[in-house]
């Protein structure tokens, strides 16, 4: 078993994508095999047809604070980190303690305005100097600590699509190393007309729904949305009587030092981030019973992953199985390891595997049992999440439960 001083709790849970607005309704969304991918609506990228995408449609309400300005990733970020504040309820004697960590790659991106370049002395002037501070990658966590009166660490987190994932490992980190009581966690990102443009021009965007680790695969949709949870030491969450969602027991965070853009051939980053937090949780290949993979459905990315699994599950037992639920939401960026975090706690509470969706004629592997078709019970006591990016950076969250 692993020892309690690698455990960290999960006593809340905010969520708020194109699957639902809420938990419970991300949860039913998923169950449902349905998916939230539609042509772009939220603005013009001058794309013909429309890229498909994974957009919430709904207003997002957050009322005003002196001296903010909240940028479309910033609301996500208060919204998700209110509701997963409210199921953790950490005690007022302590919620000023509690520290933020949360990733984006755009930040306020999105809102900056053609006039900006023609005259920006004159287009701050108008717009007063707080639209300034909301491009920061870093304004994320200030709009969250500020908004919930946490005034414990603050880190913003960016290294691409590991970033999710990233933030809840090295909140973790700190949590087990008491620097803090409990941080609240996780990935925001909204969807920006520069990043869809980006990957359109890379050819990275499928034109239809993506269909991840399938042979006939055409790229990946872009989506937006936030997960952020409420972590502390597996004691304290027992002590204090809390919820406890899962535990996060093993992660593992790894660098290629490879290629700007392009994954390892071989994958071995990833594979070793997954080992990494399968020996920190003392636990082999064949205690896993669910991998939430990072699945984009480019070609590069799918088929470096298919050689990490079948290094870091060499000599298991049985085919290891594996989803992407990008098949679901997209492709969230900084978000995509944070809200897959959530997919796999859900797996590991519901007994639930949530299969790829319109997978049809996957990729061969030995080591891989790929879930398509309709949800799978199958329950399992730990699950694995694994996230890749950018630059080569790689992140594994292995969670068990209580």
């Amino acid at each position: 078993m692993c020892r309690e001083t690698h455990a960290v709790a999960v006593t809340g849970i905010g969520v708020i994508s194109p699957l639902g607005r809420s938990l419970e309704c991300f949860e039913s969304t998923l169950l449902a095999c349905r998916d939230a991918l539609h042509p772009l609506s939220l603005f013009e990228t001058g794309i013909e047809p429309a890229p498909i995408v994974a957009e919430i449609r709904e207003p997002l309400e957050v009322e005003s604070r002196f001296g903010f300005r909240l940028s479309r990733t910033d609301k996500l970020a208060v919204l998700a980190s209110r509701d997963a504040m409210a199921q953790a309820n950490p005690g007022s004697e302590e919620l000023s303690l509690g520290g933020v960590c949360v990733s984006t790659t755009v930040g306020g991106l999105p809102e900056i305005e053609p006039q900006i370049t023609l005259d920006p002395r004159a287009y701050y002037r108008k717009r007063k100097f707080s639209s300034l501070t909301s491009y920061q990658h870093g304004h994320v966590a200030d709009a969250v600590s500020a908004y919930l009166g946490l005034r414990g660490p603050r880190l913003g987190i960016s290294v691409a699509c590991a970033s999710g994932a990233m933030s809840i490992a090295i909140a973790a980190q700190m949590v087990l190393d008491g620097t803090v009581p409990f941080m609240l966690a996780g990935g925001s990102e909204a969807l920006c007309p520069f990043t869809v443009s980006g990957f359109h021009a890379l050819q990275a965007l499928d034109p239809q729904a993506c269909r991840p680790f399938d042979r006939n695969r055409g790229g990946l949709n872009l989506g937006e949305g936030a997960a952020m949870l409420v972590l502390e030491t597996l004691p304290r969450a027992r002590q204090r009587g809390a919820k406890i969602f899962a535990v996060l027991r093993g992660w593992g965070m790894t660098n290629d030092a490879f290629h700007p853009t392009a994954p390892h051939e071989e994958g071995l980053g990833l594979s070793e981030s997954m080992v990494l937090a399968m020996k920190m949780a003392e636990v082999g290949p064949d205690d896993i019973g669910y991998v939430n993979g990072h699945g984009t459905g480019t070609y590069l990315n799918d088929m470096a992953e298919i050689k990490a699994y079948e290094t870091a599950f060499r000599g298991r037992r049985g085919p290891i199985p594996v989803s992407s639920t990008k098949s679901y939401m997209g492709h969230n960026l900084a978000a995509a390891g944070a809200l897959e975090a959530v997919v796999t706690i859900l797996s590991l509470r519901t007994g639930a595997l949530f299969p790829t969706l319109r997978l049809a004629d996957p990729m061969e592997s030995p080591v891989i049992d790929w879930l398509m078709g309709d949800v799978r019970r199958q329950p399992a006591s730990w699950a694995l999440s694994a996230s890749a990016g950018f630059g080569g950076s790689n992140t594994s969250l292995l969670f068990g439960s209580e």
